[in-house]
């Protein structure tokens, strides 16, 4: 979506650009953490309205295999398309890491947690983990849903013990030490406890290992992230040992000409909506300059915009991303991009604020 606003802006009427998608909608992800706890559906947008609006042909199909040599992408549905350059975004696998675990799935995320939070209000349950695997995915929906959780058992006078474990050796280490010092305040506002530098196994029913150390967690329930693996792509070169396609700073896949990466499928290591939007930018821009446009392709510069929900107030979290940790790190409970968004992106974010705005009237 933002590889296609990015091309009608920058390259205008000099490229035809088409968008091949096996679904009918897009559905704003990150909102999704919201379902369980009684707040409206995330929002969703049909594809045929989207791109009869901004001028561009949707292709209601799937992606199956590249042939870079005669540059032509290959569907499910057996068709062959030509292409001067194209944009790959087909996201990560996500399976589940831990045997005794509910992995959570933003697809079906209300019918997974509905339950445990219906358990949590009639006091059945009253001691949670949320845990990730190591590496990590998105962080911030594990957070989100502990947050959630304990306000949502304080509201109702539920006693509820919340531990949560993650990889980090800080809070949302990933946004940088002031961010990291604001979220393990809000963690423990909400008598949530906070294990850093955690790598967690189930080895039963209702128990958690951590290590390194000889930890183990009794509780009711343990809540997990999925472990994220590359796109299966053929004719696609892929990181050995983990399959995500690797891309250099313009997000050219590495070896191919004119095929460019963008979202979780690569191998950059923060797997986020923002950050994919980034990488879509800078694709765009390349294939522009291809097309004549004159636009000055410039490198891929990621930079940390997020909102972390489950507070009494969103907390506005921001950072540019050199390594492990942000280079940079701002929080405030102001927003840090216009309009507010949880997906900051430079073509997506007003061009869904518009289609909302419209709706409305």
């Amino acid at each position: 979506m933002e590889a296609v606003l990015a091309l009608r802006e920058l390259a205008g009427g000099r490229v035809s650009v088409a968008l091949l998608a096996p679904g009918a909608e897009f559905v704003y992800r990150p909102m999704r953490v919201r379902e369980p706890f009684g707040y409206s559906e995330a929002r969703r947008y049909r594809l045929d309205e989207v791109c009869r609006d901004v001028g561009v042909d949707l292709v209601r199909d799937a992606f199956k295999w590249l042939d870079p040599e005669r540059r032509v992408v290959h569907s499910v549905a057996g068709d062959e398309f030509g292409y001067d350059a194209v944009v790959l975004a087909p996201g990560a696998v996500a399976r589940p890491r831990f045997a005794h675990a509910l992995t959570l799935d933003d697809g079906r995320l209300d019918e997974q947690f509905h339950g445990l939070i219906q358990d949590v209000e009639g006091g059945y349950v009253h001691k949670l983990a949320f845990i990730s695997p190591t590496p990590m995915p998105w962080p911030l929906p594990l957070y989100e849903l502990a947050l959630m959780t304990a306000r949502r058992a304080y509201d109702m006078n539920v006693d509820v013990s919340i531990t949560l474990a993650t990889p980090e050796d800080a809070p949302l280490a990933v946004f940088g030490s002031e961010a990291s010092v604001a979220v393990e305040r809000l963690l423990v506002e909400n008598g949530i406890l906070f294990i850093p530098s955690a790598h967690c196994e189930t080895p039963a029913a209702g128990e958690v290992s951590v290590h390194p150390g000889s930890r183990r967690l009794q509780v009711d329930r343990v809540i997990a992230l999925p472990e994220l693996f590359g796109p299966s792509v053929p004719g696609v070169p892929l990181q050995a040992h983990n399959g995500f396609i690797p891309i250099d700073v313009h997000c050219r896949v590495v070896g191919l000409e004119r095929v460019y990466a963008a979202g979780d499928a690569t191998d950059f290591a923060v797997k986020f909506g923002g950050i994919a939007s980034q990488q879509a930018d800078t694709a765009a821009e390349a294939i522009a300059r291809l097309a004549g446009a004159p636009v000055e392709p410039g490198p891929f510069t990621p930079v940390l915009h997020g909102a972390l929900l489950g507070g009494r107030r969103p907390l506005y979290l921001s950072a540019q991303v050199t390594g492990g940790h942000g280079s940079s790190s701002q929080v405030t409970q102001a927003p840090t991009s216009t309009p507010p968004s949880k997906i900051v992106a430079k073509y997506l974010t007003p061009y869904l604020e518009s289609r909302d705005r419209a709706a409305l009237r």
